[in-house]
């Protein structure tokens, strides 16, 4: 994720707590000057308008672990390691809950995503498209190979991201008001470990068939 430094940091900084907190709309380019402690027209050196900030924190979506859960790795590259891959998926989700600049990202896109248009269609392609239908790749091949049991790769991939998502929103809640989340946090680890074992292909049983 590119760093920006100086005034332009603290306005971005700024902008994406407001907008996170009180919503896109309702924040204002003379709030955001005031909490960063210049006067608005200096924000024009830096932004065009509010919704160049809008897109910088969509680039910053982006490169972030919130889009790119794979990491640039294509499915060939990762059905093979099984168990130790959705524990990987699993353990992202639970670090971004943990660092403050993605947990930001995600508390904006957790505020935005059904007031702006703009950025469901960038949830839609950049999440949807490209991590479930990634998972759901992942999930073929190794259906093809027969490590789990074969259903509907699809739907499989829906249902692991899914409690991943609700930990997630959780983790966020409880930060919010100020309570433990240890609890909480072991849930990511637990959800790899008993969705695995629901779907791997027992092969020490299979072989006793035979």
């Amino acid at each position: 994720m590119s760093e920006f430094k100086g005034t332009k940091q603290k306005i971005y900084s700024t902008a994406l707590s407001l907008f996170a907190e009180q919503g896109y709309k309702s924040t204002t380019m003379r709030q955001i000057a005031k909490e960063v402690g210049i006067q608005q027209s200096a924000i024009y050196n830096h932004f065009k308008n509010k919704e160049d900030i809008l897109d910088t924190i969509i680039q910053q979506l982006e490169s972030s672990h919130l889009i790119n859960i794979f990491e640039n790795k294509e499915p060939q590259e990762v059905y093979k390691k099984g168990k130790l891959l959705l524990k990987n998926i699993a353990n992202i989700f639970k670090l971004i809950t943990y660092d403050t600049k993605t947990d930001l990202l995600f508390r904006f896109l957790m505020q935005e995503l059904f007031n702006n248009s703009k950025l469901r269609v960038f949830y839609n392609e950049e999440f949807y498209q490209k991590n479930v239908k990634k998972l759901s790749a992942v999930f073929f091949m190794m259906m093809q190979d027969e490590m789990i049991e074969a259903t509907d790769p699809l739907l499989l991939a829906n249902e692991f991201f899914s409690p991943l998502f609700f930990y997630q929103l959780q983790i966020t809640r409880l930060k919010a008001d100020n309570q433990s989340t240890s609890a909480a946090a072991t849930l990511f680890e637990k959800h790899a470990e008993f969705f695995w074992n629901k779907i791997k292909i027992d092969n020490s049983k299979k072989d006793t068939l035979f």
